[in-house]
């Protein structure tokens, strides 16, 4: 079933251009003289590029994409490979460290995630949208200080790298939002 661009909608998925894309954000623009068109932010979900492209023709047909979200467990690091298992099957899979080089950050062994895939294809990796990590190093807290104070950095047992209050401690575990690439929540 085909749809044309007027029917596009946030998170909606299509194939066009012999890529994969997810909707991010469209306009439709009615100029005043000249024909209609849509303004949409793409993302390309084999690269993660994301690209502004318009539809001058709002009656060009675009196939939406088939695309199934399934529950995984993260299990463990094989080299620069990254071994999951579907929660429903049993089976196990790869995938290489550059497919999920954001996800990277956050996961731990025995984390569940969704796992998105386009046929025999997976697509990629999404996290919760929060996680529980403990940090790993961190300058000393000091005396007194308050939440609203102007923080330092401190390394998460993953690696990552954030900015957290100065009361937070080595070995403290926090709740950490996966979203715009890691931020303090708050202690777990």
């Amino acid at each position: 079933m085909a749809i044309t661009p007027n029917d596009l909608k946030t998170g909606l998925t299509i194939e066009y251009n012999n890529a994969i894309w997810r909707v991010i954000e469209f306009q439709h623009v009615k100029p005043g003289k000249g024909s209609a068109f849509v303004r949409s932010t793409l993302k390309n979900l084999r690269t993660g590029a994301v690209n502004d492209i318009t539809f001058s023709n709002t009656s060009e047909k675009l196939v939406p994409a088939d695309i199934v979200t399934q529950k995984a467990t993260y299990l463990y690091a094989e080299g620069t490979q990254h071994v999951f298992m579907n929660v429903e099957t049993y089976d196990q899979f790869e995938l290489p460290a550059e497919n999920i080089q954001d996800a990277l950050k956050f996961l731990q062994e025995n984390m569940e995630v969704s796992v998105t895939t386009f046929g025999n294809e997976i697509l990629g990796v999404e996290l919760p949208k929060v996680v529980t990590l403990t940090v790993k190093e961190t300058q000393p807290s000091i005396k007194g200080a308050t939440a609203n104070g102007g923080g330092k950095p401190a390394t998460m047992e993953t690696g990552l790298t954030i900015q957290v209050p100065d009361f937070v401690n080595e070995g403290d575990k926090l709740i950490i939002n996966t979203d715009n690439g890691g931020a303090y929540k708050s202690r777990a």
